[in-house]
């Protein structure tokens, strides 16, 4: 996500997006008009949020919208150019999948638009696309995620497609195996390569038998084993409405919007399936060779992170960006610029419901990789004695601040950050408040933070290539 934190699932999701792209070709001609207008809303919004961004007008445009059913939404109208934009999640995913049938969230996001109610799969994307409407959808660990694009005056038109497609999916056998051997290959495709190895023994080794370990896109042999009556069973467990979050951005207003949500959401069932997860602490420390036969070595280097809702979580925020975060980070000046062992570095704070880690990734040449990993010790172990400098400090802020705009370009990009804002509680005046969090860090809040993230004797570190006796007989 865009609010200062990231979406769980995506360093190793890919596959139902892969789908979606080779679905149909001819839906990018039939939309072409759709998406020059988008653009166009896009640079509005942009401009109206920038004003936002710096202090010059208040985020007052968000609206609480409740539907006579219920259901909220949080909506923020821009009436300029007539297109709606709407994302929604469920609680559940990856977690809530059976063991034995890992890829179930994945390919259930596949089959939405593959039939529904009444319309088989050609007929229903036949209504998607002479209507310019966009669907789509996505699973992380812990949320199931959708999202609708459409102009206004076919609204009505794509709330009931929507609507159908989230109350009676049809799940055809064809458009199943359709879907699967298309997932099927793109894991295939991907399952030697230097970063599906990385990932995979990434999760299995820093998360052994807890559910974060498992691929969120599932497996080969495991996506072959799901049947329709898997699928039948996870959308009734997952698409409910406790816990239902939504945000509306575009050419709609309160009265019309609220509706809408019951036709869409009300008919679906109001409990869905609890799962509970158990909190991860990291205690992995030292370091992982995997072999791999690649003449780059990939490395990965972990400590325990900062929950999301900690009031340290600004200057961690701040730190990390200073230390990793961009091509003027000390990370990426002294490895990459100074010394040039690695082709690019970086690092993130990566928060989930029940985990949070500080990461960082690089790729060097195998004869460089124990060189960059001291180099990252180093770094680390500088942060944690002394901290940023004021310069750096400054900065950081002034990056943070200044390019915080740029989440705001377009329509597609605020309806998420709705969506996001209120999965992490952060309330819906954050839009006002954001850049005073990050201002108001100081260099005591660097201090503290520093020491107390960067543990160095807790640090892990995984490489995935060859060995170094091998590399150099070769």
């Amino acid at each position: 996500m865009s609010f200062d934190t990231h979406r769980p699932s995506l360093p190793d999701h890919s596959c139902a997006r892969a789908v979606c792209v080779a679905k149909t070709k001819s839906a990018q001609d039939r939309q072409s008009f759709l998406t020059a207008l988008w653009s166009f809303g896009s640079v509005l919004l942009f401009l109206i949020l920038l004003l936002i961004s710096s202090g010059k007008v208040r985020a007052t445009e968000i609206q609480q919208v409740v539907s006579p059913g219920g259901i909220k939404a949080w909506l923020v109208e821009e009436h300029s150019v007539p297109i709606v934009t709407m994302d929604f999640s469920f609680s559940g995913g990856v977690v809530n999948e059976k063991a034995d049938k890992l890829g179930t969230a994945t390919l259930l996001t596949a089959l939405f638009d593959e039939g529904a109610g009444d319309l088989k799969a050609d007929a229903f994307q036949t209504h998607l696309e002479e209507n310019a409407i966009h669907m789509s959808f996505d699973t992380g660990y812990e949320r199931f995620y959708g999202s609708l694009r459409t102009l206004t005056p076919n609204l009505m038109k794509a709330t009931d497609l929507l609507a159908l497609a989230l109350q009676k999916p049809r799940f055809d056998e064809d458009a199943i195996e359709r879907m699967r051997a298309s997932l099927m290959s793109s894991l295939q495709r991907r399952q030697k390569s230097p970063g599906a190895v990385m990932s995979k023994n990434w999760r299995k080794t820093l998360y052994g038998d807890h559910p974060y370990s498992r691929p969120s896109d599932g497996e080969i042999e495991t996506m072959q084993a799901i049947t329709r009556d898997d699928l039948i069973d996870f959308h009734r467990a997952v698409l409910s409405r406790d816990d239902l979050i939504i945000g509306v951005v575009g050419a709609i207003d309160a009265k019309t919007l609220a509706p809408l949500l019951d036709k869409i959401f009300a008919p679906l069932p109001q409990k869905g399936e609890e799962i509970v997860v158990a909190p991860y602490s990291l205690d992995q420390k030292g370091r992982k060779d995997v072999a791999f036969n690649n003449p780059q070595t990939q490395i990965r280097f972990a400590l325990e992170g900062i929950q999301r809702d900690d009031p340290d979580f600004y200057a961690a925020y701040v730190i990390n960006y200073a230390l990793g975060g961009g091509m003027t980070s000390r990370l990426f000046t002294e490895i990459r610029e100074k010394r040039g062992l690695v082709y690019g570095v970086s690092s993130y704070l990566s928060a989930r419901d029940h985990s949070q880690l500080f990461v960082g990734a690089m790729q060097t040449r195998t004869e460089n990789t124990d060189l960059a990993i001291e180099l990252v010790r180093t770094e680390l172990s500088k942060l944690a004695k002394d901290g940023l400098s004021e310069e750096e400090l400054a900065s950081a802020k002034q990056f943070l601040i200044g390019s915080y705009p740029l989440r705001f370009d377009t329509s597609s990009k605020i309806s998420r950050q709705l969506v996001g804002i209120q999965e992490e509680n952060l309330g819906i005046d954050y839009f006002d408040k954001r850049n005073s969090y990050i201002e108001a860090i100081n260099m005591d809040d660097i201090q503290r933070v520093s020491k107390r993230l960067f543990k160095i004797d807790n640090l892990f570190v995984m490489t995935v290539g060859k060995d170094m006796q091998t590399a150099k007989k070769q």
